[in-house]
């Protein structure tokens, strides 16, 4: 496997050309960036980004996905060729959406490695922790969120499972600001998940995050042979990726790791946001900019992946799960093991 680049566009009123096998990126007219297109997988845009009409046609003959998000990372639209997948796995994978059995489990699967990596991100905090009080607050969620986990064998409905899980996210949001430094706080004050506005600089920031690894686990899953649509754990509605926001869950708190990072270490600040009318916050476009950097260069962090048992770059990691799911809608002695790391 190749981690291929995906190439995020971020400045206003930029244009892409095609430029013989390369993509060319122009802002006010000057050439700023030429990519070879050899070397993608895809090419997101957020806000106004124009492109040519040879740049498109050349994107869906090459099999490059070319992803439409708004300003805040909100899906808009996403432009594919010919789908290429095993028609044989898409008819498994439908047949066993029907199957409530199976359904239940690859829901659980998905729900337990969310609830395990999100664990490991407070137990992390709470060794860090500057003070008892806190040390002792993040222990207890740790606490809470391995009952969550205990509790997922006796669900017996996806209703009781998404019971569990919300009741988990609720828990382990309420206690992330925690893992924030003292003097940050006030700055990055988190009061639960918000979305769709997110209403806090640090809900903006895990919204952008998001909707970069939702496009790479849909793109992972494509890569496989899986429908993104027709997933187990969230409900199919039309338009939805059902299955890459089921693939998603597992990867959630890498994005939250990588969100505390860049507040600790200072790399976003208040000043980086900024409230929009109605009570919304977004990324300024330079912070969206230093957030894309940041994501792309952890992509690149090698993982020791228990079931290989072997590093893997951790942007690769959506394609191995994807191809664990497959095996998993194809062999019933195969089930789905997410991904957690060590």
């Amino acid at each position: 496997m190749q981690l291929l680049n995906t190439l995020y566009l971020t400045t206003p009123e930029t244009y892409l050309r095609l430029d013989n096998d390369t993509l060319r990126v122009e802002v006010e007219r000057e050439s700023r960036l030429r990519v070879p297109l050899h070397h993608l997988t895809a090419v997101v845009c957020f806000g106004h980004i124009g492109l040519s009409a040879p740049l498109m046609h050349r994107l869906a003959e090459s099999g490059i996905a070319l992803v439409l998000l708004d300003n805040n990372g909100r899906f808009k639209a996403r432009l594919e060729g010919a789908v290429s997948g095993n028609v044989l796995l898409r008819q498994a994978q439908f047949q066993r959406v029907e199957d409530a059995a199976f359904t239940l489990d690859m829901a659980r699967a998905c729900v337990a490695g969310k609830i395990k990596n999100s664990r490991q991100v407070v137990q992390r905090g709470a060794r860090e922790a500057k003070s008892d009080a806190e040390a002792s607050t993040l222990a207890r969620l740790t606490n809470d969120l391995a009952a969550s986990l205990r509790a997922l064998p006796a669900a017996s409905s996806l209703d009781q499972l998404r019971g569990l899980e919300g009741e988990a996210a609720r828990q382990y949001f309420g206690g992330l600001s925690l893992l924030i430094r003292p003097e940050l706080r006030t700055s990055f004050a988190m009061d639960g998940r918000t979305r769709r506005p997110p209403r806090d600089r640090f809900n903006a920031l895990l919204s952008f995050l998001y909707a970069m690894w939702m496009n790479d686990c849909r793109s992972a899953l494509e890569a496989s042979g899986l429908d993104p649509q027709v997933g187990f754990l969230h409900a199919l509605r039309p338009g939805r990726a059902a299955l890459a926001l089921d693939l998603m869950e597992e990867f959630r708190p890498w994005a939250d790791r990588l969100a505390l990072t860049l507040i600790n270490r200072g790399q976003l600040t208040e000043r980086d946001f900024v409230l929009r009318e109605g009570g919304g916050v977004s990324l300024q476009p330079d912070a969206r900019k230093t957030v894309v950097v940041a994501y792309q260069e952890r992509k690149k962090d090698e993982i020791n992946h228990p079931l290989l048992a072997q590093p893997v770059a951790l942007g690769l990691v959506p394609l191995v799960q994807a191809r664990l799911m497959a095996r998993a809608v194809r062999d019933d002695a195969a089930p789905y093991v997410p991904f957690v790391a060590k």
